[in-house]
C-alpha cells in the first residue's frame, strides 16, 4: 500500500487543464490510493459547487470521489478528528516561522496543513507517501525553510525575518508536483496526444496554471 494525498490546487490544476482524465489514467497505473483531506474537499468541491462559475470544475472532480478514484481518510480507519487535532498543532508551528514587524505571518492554508497532517498519520501506519501540492511557499517551508524570508519580503514588499530556530520540524514531507505527475502520465504512455512538443505543452500548462515550476526545471524534465 502507498498513497498519494492531493491538495486543492494540484486538483484545480489538473481541472482547469482539463486532465482529470489523465488523473484517472494516473490512478489505474499506482498501486495504491489518491486520498484527499476534508478540508480539500471542502475547498474544491462543498464551497464552489454552490458558485456557478465554479460549480462544473467542483462537479468533475466530485465525480472522482465518488467513482473512487479520489478517497477520503476514512477509506483507510482514519478519523477526521485526528487530522483536525494534527492540522492544528501543525498550523500553530507553521504560522510562527517568519515575522513582519511584530506580527506573525499566516503561511500555509487549512487545505495545505491538513496534508502534512495526513501524511504524518500514513507514515504512522508504515504508509509510504507523497504529497501532490504546486503551492510555493508550503514547499519552502518544508524543503528550502531559509528561503521564506526572501520570499515573504519580497510578497509582502516589507522585510520579513525567519524566527524559528529549528527549520528542521517539517523536512520530513516529500512532495510531488502537477508537473511531475504529468510527466509520469506521458512516460507511461497514457497521454493520447500524438506529438512531440505534447510533453512541453502538458508541462507549461501546468506551470502557468498554479504549478510552482521553473522554466529551467521544465527544460531538465524535457531532457530526462
Amino acid at each position: 500500500m502507498k498513497a498519494i494525498i492531493f491538495d486543492s490546487g494540484t486538483l484545480i490544476n489538473f481541472s482547469l487543464n482539463g486532465l482529470l482524465p489523465l488523473l484517472e489514467k494516473l490512478k489505474e497505473n499506482f498501486d495504491g490510493k489518491f486520498l484527499i483531506t476534508r478540508a480539500v474537499k471542502y475547498e474544491i468541491i462543498d464551497r464552489p459547487i454552490g458558485v456557478m462559475r465554479f460549480e462544473l470544475g467542483a462537479l468533475r472532480i466530485k465525480d472522482l470521489l465518488d467513482r473512487g478514484i479520489l478517497e477520503l481518510p476514512s477509506s483507510l480507519g482514519i478519523k477526521d478528528e485526528i487530522i483536525m487535532r494534527e492540522s492544528k498543532e501543525l498550523m500553530d508551528i507553521a504560522n510562527h516561522f517568519v515575522q513582519v514587524g511584530n506580527n506573525w505571518i499566516r503561511l500555509v492554508s487549512d487545505a495545505e496543513i491538513s496534508c502534512l497532517a495526513l501524511s504524518d498519520e500514513l507514515t504512522k501506519l508504515n504508509i509510504p507517501n507523497l504529497i501532490a501540492l504546486d503551492e510555493r511557499t508550503t514547499r519552502t517551508l518544508c524543503e528550502n525553510p531559509e528561503g521564506l524570508e526572501k520570499i515573504m519580503s519580497n510578497k509582502l514588499h516589507q522585510k520579513a525575518s525567519l524566527v524559528m530556530e529549528d527549520l528542521s520540524i517539517f523536512s520530513k514531507y516529500k512532495f510531488i508536483r502537477s508537473s511531475e505527475l504529468v510527466y509520469v502520465a506521458y512516460k507511461k504512455g497514457l497521454v493520447q496526444l500524438n506529438s512531440d512538443k505534447i510533453l512541453e505543452a502538458l508541462l507549461y500548462a501546468t506551470k502557468f496554471n498554479g504549478a510552482a515550476i521553473s522554466f529551467e526545471e521544465i527544460d531538465i524534465l524535457k531532457r530526462l
